[in-house]
């Protein structure tokens, strides 16, 4: 009787929070993330067989954000950050292919951080020469994504928006405010 192939075993999963990247050259690894307006990479190195994911909130960090202060939430880091932890499982950079999931615009009526989060992403694997071999970005939908890095497969699927955990800053009560008073 034969093995089964370790793609075909029952996957060892681990979520992808926002803020975080993962690599793995596990056969077994499943990463999975769930996406809003957040964007998530997937690399995968496949001669190494080994891949990673990333989820990140925002792309850049505004001007008013203090020089030299790092930021897991932004894309900036989280993306040379995969990279680099790449890098440091034995791929590539010239071997590295892209996966790119989310930049949804779930609210209307709000800013396009979806659009502004897919145009990063896509524009920085552009500028680093990583080769983006499917992406499914934008809409106004959630998205569930598990990728198997030692392999390379993802699978993506439209969830609902209510299942993704909402960033925005609670809205705050008058008593926390206080009184405005008007001359």
């Amino acid at each position: 009787m034969n093995a089964p192939s370790p793609s075909m075993l029952p996957a060892t999963r681990i979520t992808v929070m926002q803020g975080q990247a993962r690599v793995s050259a596990g056969p077994r690894v499943e990463l999975t993330t769930v996406l809003g307006s957040c964007v998530a990479t997937c690399l995968f190195d496949p001669q190494v067989q080994v891949g990673g994911m990333n989820h990140f909130l925002l792309a850049e960090p505004p001007a008013s954000h203090p020089r030299g202060v790092i930021d897991e939430h932004y894309g900036v880091y989280l993306m040379e950050l995969l990279i680099n932890e790449m890098l440091a499982h034995g791929a590539a950079k010239p071997r590295l292919r892209a996966h790119l999931y989310g930049g949804a615009n779930l609210r209307p009526g709000m800013a396009p951080i979806g659009s502004a989060n897919a145009s990063f992403a896509r524009s920085f694997l552009d500028r680093e020469g990583i080769p983006l071999i499917h992406a499914e970005l934008g809409g106004n939908q959630a998205r569930r994504v598990d990728f198997r890095p030692a392999i390379g497969k993802a699978r993506c699927r439209v969830v609902e928006s209510a299942l993704v955990p909402d960033t925005r800053p609670a809205p705050r009560s008058n008593a926390e405010i206080g009184d405005v008073e008007l001359f």
